[in-house]
């Protein structure tokens, strides 16, 4: 399917309205699976003009993905990867877990980004970054687009060391999301301690329900909870 190509037009107008010089396109993945971490790329491109084909991972091949991120991790000026485990999703709930991998992301360049251009409509970032939130950022952005493939590449090849741990999970195929492999395996063997035990899939396993973690409620006036998972009837 033929896609418009990302372009450098917000990281343009972050420059020309906050003076900022070093810009960085900051993406997510993992956020609905019921195992793994959550992971976050934090990616500085500059201006030049990007590969051919770069857009959103999702709307690429496995195959595509894989031989971008190898041209990315050398074409980007850098890029950095933070992760927040499953324990510390279960504790502090999926908006703080993204900001945590986020930070530990950006905190990772050799260079603090003086603004950050993020995916989505919700800053889970805030203070003390400057943030432009941009609603399907890793299609039209760049260095958004750019994060979104290292970030789905990197926690893919993560996920898959898993499998010769745990082969019924089938975490190389799945990569800790919903399926029917993994949803079978779950009802048999229960969770792994890759899991998050807060989430709601839990609640249609009788046999393993006693494991599911209370996770700590948001408060009011804080940034609005984010979590995008699963039920078991997906």
């Amino acid at each position: 399917m033929p896609y418009e190509a990302p372009t450098h037009t917000v990281e343009r107008s972050l420059r020309a309205t906050t003076g900022a010089k070093l810009v960085a396109g900051v993406d997510e993945v993992g956020r609905g699976a019921w195992a793994g971490p959550v992971t976050v790329c934090a990616a500085v491109t500059g201006l030049r003009r990007p590969p051919a084909g770069l857009t959103d991972s999702k709307l690429l091949t496995v195959k595509r993905r894989d031989e971008l991120a190898e041209v990315l991790k050398g074409w980007v000026t850098a890029y950095a990867l933070g992760h927040s485990s499953p324990e510390e999703i279960d504790e502090l709930g999926m908006t703080a877990a993204l900001r945590l991998a986020a930070v530990r992301a950006l905190e990772e360049l050799p260079v603090r980004p003086d603004a950050v251009i993020l995916d989505g409509k919700h800053d889970y970032l805030g203070s003390p970054w400057k943030v432009r939130t941009v609603i399907k950022g890793d299609q039209s952005c760049v260095a958004v687009a750019a994060a979104s493939v290292i970030a789905k590449v990197s926690r893919d090849a993560m996920m898959a060391e898993l499998d010769a741990e745990h082969a019924d999970f089938a975490f190389g195929a799945n990569a800790g999301y919903p399926s029917p492999v993994h949803k079978a395996a779950l009802e048999e063997r229960g969770p792994t301690p890759y899991h998050r035990l807060s989430w709601s899939y839990l609640d249609a396993l009788p046999k393993w329900r006693h494991l599911k973690k209370n996770r700590v409620p948001v408060l009011s006036g804080s940034i609005p909870e984010i979590e995008g998972q699963l039920g078991f009837d997906f």
